[in-house]
């Protein structure tokens, strides 16, 4: 009868091992980032609210031959992208001329409809978070609007 017991008690153990090791490994989390890079430019997408209730897909695009963070829109109504809002990263990173750069980027949430870019530059060590919203002005575009620029690692003394 004890023999019977332990041999229940296997095979419990090895029927929950088997249903727990089919749940971890079965249900993979697939990335869903909208980011790619090619030779010396980075794409990313992200939703942007332009108007209450209804968010639309932003458009990033880092250049890096001309040092520029390009942001646009696509218009809903009539399907195209409007015209391109740009931040020189040059001077807003404070990066010298001819440096051997390398800039990193990807969007996230921060709220429902809006999305924001980070971007992290290697060589300096510095940090940026952008989002992309209607131009203050009440003109048709966009404008980038950033919100912090920080250093991810601790800089030497100088």
């Amino acid at each position: 009868m004890k023999d019977l017991s332990r041999l229940i008690w296997l095979g419990v153990g090895l029927i929950l091992g088997g249903v727990v090791t089919i749940f971890f490994l079965g249900s993979s989390k697939q990335a869903r980032a909208g980011n790619d890079r090619h030779e010396e430019y980075i794409l990313c997408t992200g939703p942007v609210a332009v108007a209450p209730g209804a968010p639309t897909d932003g458009i990033w695009l880092l250049d890096y031959r001309s040092g520029r963070l390009l942001g646009t829109l696509i218009d809903r109504g009539i399907g195209k992208v409007i015209a391109w809002a740009e931040v020189d990263l040059v001077s807003e990173f404070q990066i010298q001329p001819k440096a051997n750069v390398h800039f990193m980027m990807t969007t996230g949430s921060i709220s429902q409809g809006q999305a924001a870019l980070y971007v992290a530059e290697t060589t300096t060590g510095k940090f940026g978070v952008y989002t992309m919203g209607p131009r203050p002005d009440g003109r048709p575009g966009v404008a980038i609007r950033r919100h912090d620029l920080t250093f991810f690692r601790a800089q030497a003394a100088q």
